[in-house]
């Protein structure tokens, strides 16, 4: 009988029942999507790893209508694509949802995702030029900025002896679970020298009785270790979130530390008593070195501090630079509008090619940050406005009888209402809008197809290997 016509009678799957199901893909969360069946239908099983291809024996842990949730128990038949894990955490970790998928797999699975989340939003697939994901350079190492927590309650894997540390970790968050902090020996997707900075930070602040912190408890005084190095000069900064100043403790640690990793070129410590639970600044001292890291971005070079924003994956950030230059096609006498313009990596590299640019950003340290490299690269033909973009966009006059065009580069949310609505307002001939969450891009896209303009390609980038995120830049041109 075909689990379609099934009786309706018959009892369908239930905690703690075990089914063998066949690994599909994955979601945009990172978890895999399968299929299983049994005698009163089938379902959509959602596992926590997995690989496509892959056949498991799940235990099933609830049910929503035709969909299940379940673990893995055994592997029945292991996917043709299915590779050994590099990383030692792996299994808890949440920082890489498919090391154990080989590379191209992983590019195939992230595309049929593309394909869903595009025709989802209502942009009909052949309607535009679909380009294949662009691999990034590499899949290992690839990070240049790496944030690790401090805590005071570690996690244990099942199979680790009993009395082993519980009370400090210096790492990542388990996959769904931010009340403790596994204790990473090292970081497979960070760059290669950070990994000796972790563990000798580690390894000074066990020494000196740093206490972590408890995030429970809101008590200890070591918070963060945030890592950063420059692609372009070597340079490498490390930055020691506390909770209090502590100077002599301080003074004692940075002076070995320097000694242990001399490849560190500044250190800082920045403070944060609140209790909020991230790599947040409300003073920052400098130990050593000028505070910050200086980094290459197209022509255009960048002062990097602790807390500045910028692409994690530099290479890949220079083939997005690419990207987007070739895609706005700009013939030298445009005026680009730069919403949502960050620091300005992408505004101040389309300065030499345009006559004027304009930034839009609501976070006011980062239009600083971009006037000050402006200023720093002889660029003079750029302008960054600080506020509110549904506002600014809209009080910023245009210039009057130059050709516009726009960049956007919004936040995970994509653009507010108000946002789009100035946006079509300006009425810019060609939009290239660069998206860190294509379902918000998708969307955005939809609404600005049927508003006036013609979606024209969709060009995908891959920074972040082994997760489930990519860049999408969506080329848009009005048609009337």
């Amino acid at each position: 009988m075909h689990p379609s016509n099934a009786p309706s009678n018959l009892r369908k799957p239930r905690h703690g029942d075990r089914l063998v199901a066949t690994v599909e893909g994955f979601d945009e969360r990172g978890r895999a999507r399968g299929r299983t069946c049994d005698a009163s239908g089938e379902y959509a099983v959602e596992l926590a790893r997995g690989v496509p291809g892959d056949e498991v024996e799940i235990e099933v842990l609830g049910r929503r209508r035709q969909a299940l949730h379940g673990r893995v128990l055994a592997w029945t038949r292991a996917s043709a694509d299915r590779v050994a894990p590099r990383c030692a955490h792996f299994a808890a970790c949440g920082g890489c949802s498919f090391q154990d998928a080989a590379y191209p797999a992983q590019l195939a699975a992230k595309a049929r995702l593309l394909e869903r989340t595009l025709s989802r939003a209502g942009l009909a697939l052949g309607a535009f030029e679909l380009q294949p994901i662009r691999p990034a350079p590499a899949v290992f190492g690839y990070r240049t900025k790496m944030d690790f927590t401090f805590s005071a309650r570690r996690w244990i894997d099942l199979d680790e002896p009993a009395g082993a540390v519980a009370d400090f970790a210096l790492g990542l968050h388990p996959r769904d679970f931010h009340g403790k902090v596994i204790d990473v020996g090292r970081c497979e997707i960070q760059f290669e020298r950070g990994n000796h900075v972790l563990r000798t930070v580690r390894e000074l602040c066990r020494e000196l009785d740093f206490a972590p912190w408890d995030v429970v408890r809101h008590t200890g005084f070591a918070r963060h270790l945030v890592l950063r190095e420059s692609r372009a000069t070597g340079e490498l900064l490390a930055n020691l979130v506390t909770a209090t100043e502590e100077p002599e403790r301080m003074a004692t640690f940075a002076r070995e530390l320097l000694r242990r990793a001399p490849a560190i070129t500044t250190f800082v410590q920045n403070l944060h008593s609140k209790p909020a639970q991230a790599a947040l600044s409300e003073r920052e001292l400098v130990h050593q070195g000028p505070g910050f890291v200086r980094e290459r971005l197209g022509e255009t070079e960048f002062r990097l501090s602790s807390n500045s924003f910028f692409q994690t994956n530099v290479a890949q950030a220079e083939a997005l630079l690419e990207t987007v230059v070739e895609e706005l096609a700009p013939g030298g006498d445009e005026h680009v509008d730069d919403l949502y313009c960050g620091t300005g990596a992408l505004g101040l590299n389309l300065a030499r090619r345009v006559r004027a640019v304009t930034g839009f950003e609501l976070v006011e340290a980062a239009v600083a940050d971009a006037r000050a490299t402006a200023a720093a690269n002889g660029i003079e033909n750029a302008t960054f406005v600080a506020g509110d973009l549904a506002h600014t966009l809209v009080a910023e006059a245009r210039p009057a009888g130059e050709p516009t065009l726009a960049v956007v580069d919004p936040p995970r949310a994509g653009l507010h209402s108000k946002v789009l609505a100035a946006l079509i307002v300006r009425a810019p001939r060609r939009i290239v809008y660069v998206a860190c969450h294509a379902a918000s891009g998708a969307r955005d896209a939809a609404e600005l197809v049927t508003a006036g303009w013609r979606l024209v390609r969709v060009r995908p980038l891959d920074f972040f290997p082994h997760t489930p995120h990519l860049e999408t830049v969506f080329t848009l041109e009005r048609t009337g």
